[in-house]
């Protein structure tokens, strides 16, 4: 049900990946739906919101997730907001103990970040569009701004869609190789003939080294042939299913205030 990564396995700091497992939902959504922009029942999603903080030990009423869009944009939070007033971004960052940071994903990168010494957290969602963007740089930066430095930080990308899955055509490589040549990196051939498979992860990666990050983790575990953990938007698309569910990932600063 939850999935921890080694570097972020420090003092003063929460995190978990959530599967799909060990909710309340049914049907498509089964069972550990946590996103309230699906069309699953909200008694259900916010029973299941409730169930994953349970296992981070905190209340559901300090989670935060955003209206995520494919950007850049983070938000710096220092207290949780209602349902109703979620901002548009698809990052996060904070200094405040007790205020869990959540994305939402199913397929696109989820991305925890941790300064211990500094005592700053953040979290990212990372599709191709807002890896693309630099959502990944952003959410360092701000850190930054919040008296991290790039080398102290540790990251995890958890859960999301693996290379040999995530199949593209050309016009979606050519987008990536007119930005920046060396972006051919991270597509190899697919049996499709003129089509290519994306590493998504390893795009991550990379743009997160760049940005100087000292410790970067990848879980490798692909959402989209793991139909018994993870929900999948592009597994669901195959199937002609009709909606999808969304898995919570979460980090959160926990003990004595900011430095």
């Amino acid at each position: 049900m939850i999935i921890r990564a080694h570097g972020l396995t420090v003092p003063h700091v929460v995190h978990g990946f959530f599967t799909r497992q060990g909710g309340v939902s049914n049907g498509i959504y089964a069972s550990l739906n946590c996103g309230p922009g699906s069309d699953d029942l909200p008694q259900h999603v916010a029973e299941n919101r409730r169930v994953a903080m349970d296992l981070l030990g905190m209340p559901e009423s300090m989670l935060c997730t955003v209206h995520q869009v494919h950007g850049d944009d983070v938000v710096f939070v220092t207290k949780p907001w209602t349902a109703g007033s979620r901002p548009k971004a698809d990052a996060m960052v904070t200094r405040a103990p007790g205020v869990a940071l959540g994305v939402l994903a199913a397929d696109c990168a989820p991305v925890l970040f941790a300064d211990p010494v500094a005592r700053v957290v953040g979290a990212c969602h990372a599709g191709w569009q807002g890896a693309f963007k630099g959502v990944a740089q952003a959410t360092v930066q701000a850190m930054v701004r919040l008296g991290s430095r790039p080398a102290a930080i540790r990251a995890a990308i958890g859960p999301c869609i693996a290379q040999q899955s995530y199949e593209v055509g050309p016009e979606f490589r050519a987008r990536f190789v007119l930005k920046y040549d060396a972006f051919q990196h991270f597509f190899s051939p697919s049996p499709k003939p003129g089509h290519f498979l994306f590493d998504l992860p390893g795009f991550i990666e990379a743009r997160l080294a760049e940005a100087g990050v000292g410790t970067i983790e990848r879980l490798g575990i692909d959402t989209y042939s793991d139909a018994d953990r993870f929900f999948s938007y592009r597994r669901t698309t195959h199937r002609g299913e009709p909606d999808y569910g969304r898995q919570l990932s979460a980090i959160a600063l926990v003990g004595r205030g900011p430095a």
